[in-house]
């Protein structure tokens, strides 16, 4: 029996008091930590927009090589996915412009290498932060991006223990700053986001899909995301921005994050040091949907392909506009004493390994994505399993920190 409509209006109308009460709590938690930490000074700022060098270093490498590519304003280009990202656009002939702050979170000295690689094909990074709304509304009266793909963010579950704010200044102050100026833009870029499986938080059926409820976080790091997803939804239907949303799942790769369990594995085995192997209650396995970078990158490019234009100007609605959301995983979790196990075989190595109770530090026993609509739409399909990934993970690593102490560009 159908439902009478007066139930249906209720429910929509105390889900939109939700969605905008959400909305405010994390608008005001923007407001309290924009006073607390620091954009990009006033004298570097200046400099940027004085600077005729580096006007020309922007124009040519937000330059497309085709008449018919792409000019797309890449952030946190100096991360591991964001310098993946970077490359493809630009081997495949879009102009790319990069920006990051090289904040330190883990070592400045990686993310300084990916940057000369970037330049080395072309790609300039700016440095400077996404909070920064004079450099950014610059950037974008320098180059006429057609579309965002905005991957900076404070990322980590753990480090939310120590340091709260940072993902409130980066995740949510960081990218409202971005939103706010791309809606006055005319024509409006289209966004594309990295969004992350953390939203699904406490979810206990799998494989997590994108129609499943995402309202019980876990962590800090989930709800900053969650609230990313709500945000991008409010600026999709005020201001007609088109925005794509992805859901990563354990990305892995050359590159890679230091602070990712397969990567300081790599390190602690090598060095002989301890490594904790977590489980859950009972001996319950903790498993994760790792998914391999050139996997992750075929889907950035899917998701940039196909988004829409946006339908707004200066700010102002002109019609519907598309908002998508898509998982971006491998469908095979994987059980982390197995990824323990792949790494002894390819470093030749005994790891010197415990098995501890997972910490009340917000991470989650297992991830597993639905796909199903990013191989739809997107036309994703992850081709590479952790074996074949790891082994390529290992050689990049075992050439980038060699003994000699000398780093490869490579």
């Amino acid at each position: 029996m159908d439902k009478p409509l007066n139930v249906n209006r209720l429910r929509t109308h105390f889900s939109l008091i939700k969605l905008i009460a959400w909305t405010c709590i994390f608008l005001g938690l923007i407001l309290f930590f924009s006073l607390h930490y620091p954009h990009s000074s006033p004298s570097n700022r200046l400099k940027y927009l004085e600077d005729s060098d580096w006007k020309y270093q922007i124009l040519n490498s937000g330059r497309p090589k085709s008449r018919n590519g792409f000019r797309v304003l890449v952030t946190g280009a100096a991360g591991f996915v964001g310098m993946h990202v970077s490359t493809a656009l630009r081997q495949r002939g879009d102009g790319v412009v990069g920006l990051d702050n090289f904040n330190g979170y883990y070592e400045k000295s990686l993310k300084r290498a990916r940057e000369d690689l970037l330049k080395s094909q072309g790609v300039f990074i700016v440095e400077g932060d996404i909070n920064d709304g004079v450099l950014l509304t610059k950037l974008f009266k320098l180059v006429k991006f057609t579309h965002v793909m905005h991957l900076a963010a404070q990322a980590g579950v753990r480090y939310a223990m120590k340091n709260p704010g940072s993902y409130v200044h980066s995740n949510i102050g960081g990218f409202v700053s971005l939103l706010e100026v791309c809606k006055l833009m005319n024509p409006q870029p289209a966004i594309v986001w990295a969004s992350s499986s953390s939203v699904y938080g406490l979810n206990k059926k799998v494989p997590f899909s994108e129609v499943d409820r995402t309202d019980n976080p876990s962590s800090l790091y989930a709800a900053t995301k969650k609230a990313g997803e709500a945000i991008a939804h409010t600026y999709n239907h005020i201001h007609g921005l088109s925005i794509t949303g992805l859901r990563f799942f354990t990305v892995y790769g050359p590159w890679g994050r230091p602070d990712m369990a397969y990567f300081f594995f790599t390190r602690d085995i090598l060095k002989g040091k301890q490594i904790s192997v977590f489980e859950g209650l009972n001996g319950f396995t903790v498993s994760r949907d790792f998914t391999y970078i050139d996997d992750i990158v075929n889907g950035c490019l899917g998701a940039l392909d196909t988004a829409t234009k946006s339908t707004g100007s200066g700010g102002v609605k002109k019609g519907p506009a598309q908002l998508r959301v898509y998982n971006l995983g491998n469908t095979s979790p994987v059980p982390v004493r197995k990824l323990v196990n792949i790494l002894e075989k390819l470093l030749k190595v005994k790891a010197n390994k415990v098995v501890s109770p997972m910490p009340a530090n917000g991470d989650v026993l297992f991830t597993h994505a639905n796909i199903s609509l990013a191989r739809r739409e997107l036309g994703y399909k992850p081709t590479t399993d952790l074996q074949s990934g790891l082994k390529k993970f290992v050689a990049w690593y075992l050439d980038y920190y060699k003994p000699s102490g000398k780093k490869s560009s490579v």
